[in-house]
């Protein structure tokens, strides 16, 4: 349940022609009372003799009775409540009942207390209701209303306990502008799943991603196909900007425009200057040059080195200063943006939901210090430049290793949020952790299978060796490893981290202590997709010769390939199982 405390206005008439009308678009419909001060009050849209002039002067009775010189500037109040989609229809009862505890809450008019304000409730929807008041008291009196906005977001968590509805939380300020109830009966209109202040702010995320200067920026949103408006001071320096999609018109047929502030508060140009202000001197110029000279790197190249971003990036969250690791968090949003416009369709849906669902988590009142965040923003540029990613070979498998990774960090985020009490944005952090769940079960299917097949054909000894070798590098984790589907596939890196001369034990040991394993549905798929990017592995395993050659051999003979310091998943027969 969502109470929101509208600006306060001079015309009651005016509000009240508004509430019983048809509304902007059509979608008012059967505008009626479920309560009011007074239950004898008329009701234009069930009562044929009554006019909407009667019940404005009743409600303007108190205010017209003092003088002139002490009446509120603004007296009258708009209060709306809005149920969730997933929540039943409320019958009028109900809604008169939430109506009656709201202005109690709010401090409007108490029955118990004596004097109240008069007020009325208008419902023209089956998920919400209007509540106007005006801000004088029967006795003369002006109410208190110091903290009204608490008090009605308190009453409504009560309500959603008593009614069985959604438990929302409690909001801190920094989540994005909800479209309006117009801009969503436009969408359904016009046949769209989002509003087009939806589409804006992904748009507008995602030309931010791993941008590094206001041309970029603009640049990015011209090619999303967006229209732009730019606010500059007298002198020329630019203050603000404006977007809109071409095909979203007014009544006059002229785009509709919206501030990258309304889209969320994130989005306003200063705030998005913040992200890249550091970047320039944060980068080593040899990179810099290197970069240059190179261009884009490939969508595997960038994959990896997004995971080894996200890698380091789990322990700041985890342990760094607060500011630190907020930026850190913030900079994970344009990572999965980055990701979700890049990959394959296969995995592009749920990556674009984490994304949107990650949006919330991505601000809180933790000001972000820029600049920490670099390794992140550098991975989310690395991604776009870098370009779309194919849904097999090393793109599909770095795409599985990056999803991995991420889901960590995000865990992690949640956890953070959750010490923190931003509950909204634990709860944002977790949503997207399950859409990263499913992409990665599309974008590991096919790596992990190669890699299981490539298990299954281990010679009995080679098999029996990584199991002792398991065994003694992680006793408390072996026995349930063992009995996991995705055993064959980690016994294979085990081999090839061996082929490629690492120490497969002391790589095996280090990769599981780094970060915590409780989360993973899979410890094997954890452990392979973490030995792989340590070792440097190749993600695909499907171009590599097969594992029952020379190292197969070897360990036949009972010989071990040299050991080297590191770079820096039970037997059963079915396939493997892939999830977090």
């Amino acid at each position: 349940m969502i109470p929101r405390i509208q600006k306060r206005g001079q015309r009651t008439i005016g509000l009240l022609y508004y509430l019983y009308g048809p509304g902007k678009f059509e979608e008012h419909t059967d505008p009626h009372l479920v309560a009011s001060w007074d239950h004898n009050a008329p009701d234009p849209g069930r009562d044929a003799t009554a006019t909407l002039k009667q019940l404005q002067q009743l409600l303007d009775q108190p205010v017209e009775n003092i003088d002139p010189s002490q009446r509120p500037k603004k007296h009258v109040w708009h209060l709306s409540v809005r149920n969730g989609s997933e929540d039943r229809i409320l019958s009028d009862e109900e809604w008169g009942d939430v109506a009656r505890r709201m202005v109690a809450a709010a401090g409007i008019d108490n029955p118990e207390e004596g004097a109240g304000c008069r007020w009325a409730a208008v419902r023209h929807a089956d998920d919400h209701i209007h509540i106007v008041a005006t801000l004088v008291r029967e006795d003369g009196y002006k109410p208190d209303l110091d903290h009204d906005a608490n008090r009605v977001q308190a009453q409504a968590r009560a309500l959603e306990a008593e009614f069985g509805l959604l438990r929302l939380n409690k909001g801190d300020g920094t989540a994005a502008k909800r479209p309006t109830s117009a801009e969503r009966h436009k969408a359904k209109r016009r046949g769209r799943e989002r509003t087009a202040r939806e589409e804006l702010r992904e748009a507008v995320r995602r030309a931010v991603s791993g941008a590094r200067s206001d041309e970029e920026f603009f640049d990015r949103l011209a090619a999303a196909g967006l229209l732009i408006r730019k606010r500059a001071a007298p002198s020329g320096d630019l203050l603000g900007y404006k977007v809109a999609l071409p095909d979203d018109l007014n009544r006059d047929g002229e785009p509709v425009f919206y501030p990258g502030a309304r889209l969320a508060p994130d989005l306003s140009l200063p705030r998005i200057r913040e992200r890249w202000s550091g970047d320039a001197q944060d980068v080593p110029a040899a990179r810099r040059e290197e970069a240059i000279r190179t261009g884009p790197g490939s969508p595997a190249s960038a994959r990896r080195g997004t995971a080894s971003a996200v890698w380091q990036a789990v322990l700041v969250v985890e342990h760094g200063e607060d500011e630190v690791a907020a930026a850190h968090i913030a900079a994970v949003g344009e990572v999965l943006d980055a990701l979700a416009k890049t990959s394959a369709a296969h995995t592009r849906r749920e990556l674009r939901d984490a994304a949107a669902a990650f949006e919330r988590a991505s601000r809180s009142h933790v000001r972000a210090v820029r600049g920490h965040d670099r390794a992140l923003r550098q991975a989310a540029r690395d991604l776009v430049q870098g370009g779309p990613a194919l849904g097999r070979g090393e793109d599909a498998a770095t795409t599985a290793m990056a999803i991995d990774m991420l889901f960590f960090l995000i865990t992690a985020a949640a956890h953070w949020h959750a010490r923190k009490g931003h509950a909204q944005q634990a709860e944002a952090a977790a949503r997207a952790a399950e859409h990263l769940r499913t992409a990665y079960q599309a974008a590991a299917a096919q790596p992990l299978g190669v890699l299981y097949q490539r298990g299954r054909q281990l010679s009995r000894p080679m098999l029996q060796r990584q199991t002792v070798l398991l065994r003694e590098a992680l006793p408390e984790l072996a026995e349930q490893i063992l009995a996991e589907p995705g055993w064959h596939a980690l016994a294979a890196t085990i081999t090839e981290a061996e082929a490629a001369g690492h120490d497969p034990a002391a790589l095996l040991s280090d990769v599981a202590a780094r970060r915590e394993l409780g989360t993973a549905d899979s410890i094997s798929d954890v452990l392979v997709w973490r030995m792989r990017r340590t070792a440097d592995l190749p993600a695909d395993a499907s171009q590599l010769p097969e594992t029952s050659t020379a190292a197969n051999r070897s360990a036949t003979r009972g010989t071990t390939a040299k050991p080297s310091s590191p770079a820096r998943r039970g037997s059963g027969e079915e396939t493997p199982r892939q999830a977090r």
